[in-house]
């Protein structure tokens, strides 16, 4: 094996990042389908999309976060309960050998949230190990992260240690409506949702389920088109997310996004028209940082 390569993968149920990494940080990315759209086996999509960095570099090791590490994917792995240090992630790392290489899935988290209810995590663990390790700052006091996605979560930092953690499926929720429901049917499948309609949707701060009909008459009776209306349905969505989760999370005056970019700038809007301050960090970028701080570690 070629001194300090080893394989990194964020893992979640609609895509798969794959990344040939050393001690410095990434050296090569490629892409894969996600757990939940996988026609082979895990093990035969690894091997196939790694194949050339085990001929170029000899065997590897190869380390996995997310839904992987879920009864859908490729071996489950106990989550570890909360408060974690996310330092201690490796230590409840499943090991095991595909293809000759020795492949590790971290372990996720549970808790229960403020709501009292059990929550999970699968991934965002990592992320916040990486947001941890380009930003020192967050090992010291209390601070509020929120990772927006498909299953949002907004997690307690005390002194670098995952205190709780709650989930909001606000892009489930966005995905079901889209696809499945009569508010926005009529809207063809690769229509891109505006700017102007999410600050529209964001900006009703009504109840949301009648505001929701709105999506749908207001393209009947204002000619709303179906890019507006998309956004709409997001402002809406987004802006009912953030204002339910701050009575759990009140006292913050900043928050640290960590996601995709395009997403995590629809939720620093709605933060701002709350007077939250943010700063956005890659979600990839730190899955992948704290994969490799785990890796240093073994």
């Amino acid at each position: 094996m070629t001194h300090g390569l080893f394989i990194a993968g964020d893992w979640g149920t609609t895509k798969l990042r794959l990344a040939l990494c050393d001690s410095n940080g990434i050296v090569q990315r490629r892409a894969g389908p996600g757990i939940g759209q996988i026609a082979r086996s895990p093990e035969e999509i690894f091997l196939s999309l790694s194949a050339d960095w085990h001929v170029e570099h000899g065997t590897l090791p190869a380390y996995f976060c997310g839904m992987v590490g879920s009864r859908m994917g490729w071996r489950e792995v106990p989550y570890a309960p909360c408060p974690a240090d996310p330092h201690s992630l490796s230590r409840g790392a499943l090991s095991f050998s595909a293809g000759g290489s020795t492949v590790s899935i971290v372990p996720g988290l549970t808790c229960t949230n403020p709501l009292g209810a059990p929550d999970v995590m699968r991934g965002e663990e990592t992320q916040i190990l990486g947001a941890l390790i380009a930003h020192p700052v967050l090992a010291q006091g209390r601070h509020l992260l929120i990772l927006p996605g498909t299953h949002s979560k907004w997690v307690e930092l005390r002194d670098g240690v995952i205190h709780s953690f709650m989930s909001v499926p606000t892009g489930e929720v966005f995905a079901l409506l889209r696809a499945q429901s009569t508010l926005a049917k009529s809207v063809p499948e690769n229509t891109l949702p505006t700017a102007a309609g999410f600050t529209q949707g964001l900006a009703r701060k009504q109840r949301l389920l009648p505001s929701l009909f709105e999506v749908r008459s207001r393209q009947l009776i204002e000619g709303m088109s179906g890019a507006d209306a998309l956004g709409f349905l997001s402002g809406l969505l987004i802006g009912a997310e953030i204002e339910g989760a701050q009575e759990s999370y009140s006292g913050f005056a900043e928050a640290r996004l960590i996601g995709e970019p395009a997403l995590s700038a629809l939720y620093a809007e709605a933060l701002a028209m709350h007077k939250v301050d943010s700063l956005a960090l890659d979600g990839g970028d730190c899955a992948f940082a704290g994969l490799r701080s785990i890796f240093k570690k073994t």
